[in-house]
C-alpha cells in the first residue's frame, strides 16, 4: 500500500488536476479565529504587522484544523498599506481596512508603486511569514500566498464607489488603471515565490453583486489569463458573491483553481468548470460554519464531494468567532466521505 500522500503534495496535485489519495482540506482565504489567536498567544492587529505572530497564527490551520495547507495573509490590505493607502488597522476583534473614504488616486496616470515597495514593513511582513513557514513546514503543508488583484485594488486606492462609476463612464482610464495596478499584484506575488509560496490566491472582487459577467470578460479575462502565464506557480482566483454567469470566463484563464462562494451551486460550477480549472470551496461561513453545528457543516462538506469539487474550503475568510470544532470537522468531514465511499458496494 501507497504512504499517504502530504497535505503539501496533496494540494498541489489537486491544483494541477493530477489523482491524490483523498480531496485536500485548504484555505485559500483566512480561517484565523479568535480561539486560535487566544491559543497561541498571535492576536490582531499584531498578527497582521509581526512576522512571527503571522506565521505562528497561520500554522494553526495545519497543527489545530488538520488542513493541508498554510495561508498566512489574513489580512486584504499589505500592499494597499505599502502604496499608501490609509489603514485602520483595528482590535483583536477587527479586520483591518482600508479607508476608501479618502482615496488616494483619482487618475490612472497617478498610479505608481513606490521604489521600496517590497521593503515596506507590512509586505515584508508576508514574506518573512512565508518563509518561516516554509523553513518549519515545508515538507508537510502546502505554503499558500496571496497577491490582490488590480480590481480589488482599484476599490482601495481610487474608492469603491468612484472607480465602479469609472468602470461604467470611462473604460478607457479603467483599462489604464488595471494596467498599471497588475503590475502590483506581479511584484509581490513573485516576491512571496521566492520568499517559498507553492501556490498563491489572487483575489479580485469583482463579484456578481456589484460587476456583470460581461465587465469580468471586458476588463479582467485578460490580466488573468497574463497572471497565469507571468507567474511560476499554480494560481487560485478568488471572487466572492454571485459567479456562476462568469464561470465560463473564469474557466478561460488558464488559473489552477477558482475559490467560489456559497451563493453558488456546487455541481453547476463544477459542470461549468470542466477539466479547465479546479473548483475550490465552498462551505458558507456566516451560516454554517459561524452558528451551525458539525453536522450541519459535514452535510454540506459531503455535498461539496458529491458534486466533484476538488479541494473542500471555506467559501472565505471564516468570521474571527467561528467555532474551533466546525473548522476541523472539515476534515473530519471529507475523511469519513472518502472512507464510506472506499467501502463495497460504492
Amino acid at each position: 500500500m501507497a504512504a499517504p500522500m502530504t497535505g503539501r503534495e496533496r494540494v498541489l496535485a489537486a491544483l494541477r488536476r493530477r489523482p491524490v489519495d483523498r480531496t485536500p482540506v485548504c484555505n485559500p482565504t483566512s480561517i484565523a479565529t479568535l480561539e486560535l489567536m487566544d491559543l497561541v498567544d498571535a492576536p490582531f492587529p499584531a498578527a497582521n504587522r509581526r512576522p512571527e505572530l503571522m506565521a505562528r497564527l497561520a500554522a494553526t490551520g495545519y497543527t489545530e484544523l488538520g488542513f493541508d495547507s498554510i495561508m498566512p495573509v489574513f489580512s486584504i490590505v499589505q500592499e494597499s498599506s505599502a502604496l499608501g493607502c490609509k489603514i485602520r488597522w483595528g482590535g483583536k476583534s477587527d479586520w483591518p481596512t482600508v479607508e476608501t473614504r479618502e482615496p488616494m488616486w483619482e487618475q490612472p496616470e497617478e498610479v505608481r508603486i513606490p521604489p521600496f515597495f517590497l521593503e515596506h514593513p507590512d509586505v515584508q511582513c508576508v514574506l518573512e511569514a512565508i518563509r518561516v513557514l516554509r523553513r518549519e513546514f515545508g515538507d508537510k503543508a502546502a505554503i499558500l500566498g496571496k497577491a490582490m488583484g488590480p480590481w480589488t485594488l482599484g476599490y482601495h486606492c481610487f474608492g469603491l464607489e468612484p472607480f465602479l462609476l469609472m468602470s461604467i463612464d470611462d473604460p478607457e482610464r479603467t483599462t489604464l488603471c488595471l494596467q498599471r495596478l497588475k503590475e502590483v499584484t506581479v511584484r509581490f506575488a513573485l516576491a512571496q515565490i521566492e520568499a517559498g509560496a507553492d501556490a498563491l490566491t489572487i483575489p479580485d472582487h469583482a463579484t456578481g453583486d456589484m460587476v456583470s459577467a460581461e465587465y469580468y470578460r471586458k476588463y479582467l479575462l485578460e490580466v488573468h489569463r497574463e497572471f497565469a502565464q507571468r507567474l511560476p506557480v499554480p494560481l487560485i482566483l478568488h471572487i466572492c458573491g454571485r459567479t456562476i454567469d462568469r464561470m465560463e470566463y473564469i474557466a478561460q484563464t488558464g488559473m489552477a483553481a477558482f475559490h467560489f462562494d456559497s451563493k453558488n451551486d456546487p455541481a453547476k460550477s463544477v459542470a461549468i468548470a470542466g477539466d479547465r480549472i479546479s473548483p475550490v470551496g465552498n462551505i458558507n461561513n456566516p451560516v454554517t460554519l459561524y452558528s451551525k453545528g458539525p453536522e450541519q457543516v459535514r452535510r454540506e462538506v459531503w455535498k461539496d464531494l458529491g458534486a466533484g469539487v476538488q479541494l473542500i474550503a471555506p467559501e472565505c475568510a471564516v468570521p474571527l468567532d467561528t467555532p474551533t470544532d466546525n473548522l476541523r470537522e472539515i476534515r473530519r468531514a471529507v475523511e469519513a466521505w472518502h472512507t464510506d465511499h472506499a467501502a463495497p458496494g460504492h
